[in-house]
């Protein structure tokens, strides 16, 4: 019995090592694909952003060459890595409609805030440029590259039409999907009103089959659905306007702006400030 143990672990071992090897098998080919880009973007043409693009596309390694490419052009164009916390018009309130909470998920995975309901006072173009930050700060700061990194909950009470207009969904989606992929572990709309079905009839045809996946709806009124806050979250951590018990005091806004400040630095965006 004991040697069918040893068998049935040594299997196990060579198989998980054989699939290792071939998923770097796909991650070389796929470098070999991008030829002279990984020399213009080694940092971010690294083998654990490969593997990220490829497990989004299914280990193919043509799909994730094919969205590579684009991502590096965009890149070219939006310089994501050169924003820094400077940079976000009105930062401290766009960081208290969507912060990185100071907490992590029971999983490990690092956890996005936002209350959508908060009336934002910068354009549509300037809400992108704090997403799009706020997506580098996850990219670079995931452990080895690590893929669905991110917990994102979102209060959606008291929402209204004008508080996510359709564009602005729909461009939101396009770069989380195309240009993050495989960052997103869990998406959390909190206690959306009844209107918000509506939306989200029209929102979830910008949502590619996977990402549906991980989008889990949770009212205060259902009590299985709340279940679902206190298996992904230590409620001892967890804000109470989320169903938690954190004693926590209220946001602190030039906490924050120091980790941001932090983590611009890490990664080569940080700019001089007084």
């Amino acid at each position: 019995m004991s040697y069918l143990l040893r068998k049935s672990r040594s299997e196990a071992t060579q198989q998980k090592s054989s699939s290792s090897e071939e998923q770097q098998g796909k991650v070389n080919e796929v470098r070999g694909l991008l030829g002279t880009l990984t020399e213009e973007m080694p940092s971010f043409l690294s083998d654990a952003t490969i593997r990220r693009f490829l497990r989004a596309r299914n280990w193919s390694t043509e799909q994730a060459t094919k969205g590579l490419k684009e991502t590096v052009n965009w890149r070219r164009e939006y310089r994501p890595d050169a924003i820094s916390w400077e940079d976000i018009v009105e930062m401290e309130d766009e960081a208290r409609r969507t912060y990185v909470a100071d907490y992590l998920a029971k999983n490990g995975r690092s956890v996005l805030v936002s209350n959508i309901t908060m009336k934002s006072k910068v354009s549509y173009k300037d809400q992108i440029k704090h997403l799009v930050y706020l997506l580098e700060y996850f990219a670079m700061n995931s452990a080895d590259g690590q893929d669905d990194y991110v917990v994102w909950l979102t209060d959606f009470r008291g929402w209204s039409i004008s508080s996510t207009p359709y564009s602005t969904t729909r461009e939101s989606m396009y770069i989380i999907q195309n240009y993050y992929p495989g960052l997103i572990d869990v998406a959390i709309p909190f206690d959306p009103p009844r209107i918000f079905e509506s939306f989200w009839k029209i929102a979830k045809n910008f949502i590619q089959p996977n990402m549906k996946e991980k989008v889990k709806f949770v009212y205060t009124s259902k009590h299985e659905s709340m279940k679902t806050i206190e298996d992904i979250f230590d409620l001892d951590m967890l804000e109470p306007s989320f169903g938690g018990r954190s004693t926590s005091t209220a946001f602190d806004i030039n906490k924050y702006a120091e980790k941001m400040r932090r983590a611009d630095k890490m990664r080569g965006a940080s700019k001089s400030y007084n």
